[in-house]
């Protein structure tokens, strides 16, 4: 379960927004977490806290294919993005790195910044904790879930070499 303030953002938000090119040179995640969101907002990180919640319009996380995106986004703590959709690249590379995403026209069309929710990735409950509005998202396939609760493709492989299934 995700509870979270919610960022608000509009459609078509590119990679180069989510992490600017200026710190492609840094490949550590933690390393990238400070500068999140920085194309559209550079206080971004200052502001927001671990657990909060992107909500945006479609065509989320479109242009490059780079996976410093979402690792930053992850490693910063983001709980989940919701949106009305995802540019295919970034949604696989969000959940290879075990952040969840959302895919609900609904919920990212009503929510606004400053909202709290609360997020079931596993169901796909979404719910405006002041109003108590509540919208569905198609949730993933169990194997995807597991994935995303490992914290990843890379945890969830190494867990299973070593005969660790769940």
């Amino acid at each position: 379960m995700i509870e979270g303030r919610v960022w608000t953002f509009g459609d078509d938000v590119n990679t180069d927004v989510i992490m600017p090119g200026k710190y492609l040179n840094m490949r550590n995640p933690a390393e990238l977490a400070p500068y999140i969101m920085e194309g559209l907002d550079p206080g971004f990180a200052r502001k927001a806290k671990p657990g909060d919640v992107l909500v945006a319009g479609k065509n989320f996380g479109c242009g490059s294919s780079r996976e410093t995106a979402p690792a930053g986004l992850h490693a910063f703590g983001i709980g989940a993005v919701i949106a009305v959709s995802f540019a295919r690249i970034f949604l696989r590379n969000a959940i290879n790195i075990g952040l969840p995403v959302l895919e609900c026209a609904e919920a990212a069309r009503a929510l606004a910044d400053g909202d709290r929710v609360t997020v079931d990735v596993t169901t796909g409950a979404i719910l405006d904790a002041a109003t108590g509005r509540r919208w569905h998202a198609a949730p993933f396939p169990e194997t995807l879930q597991a994935l995303i609760r490992e914290g990843g493709l890379v945890p969830y492989v190494r867990r299973r070499l070593a005969g660790g299934t769940r």
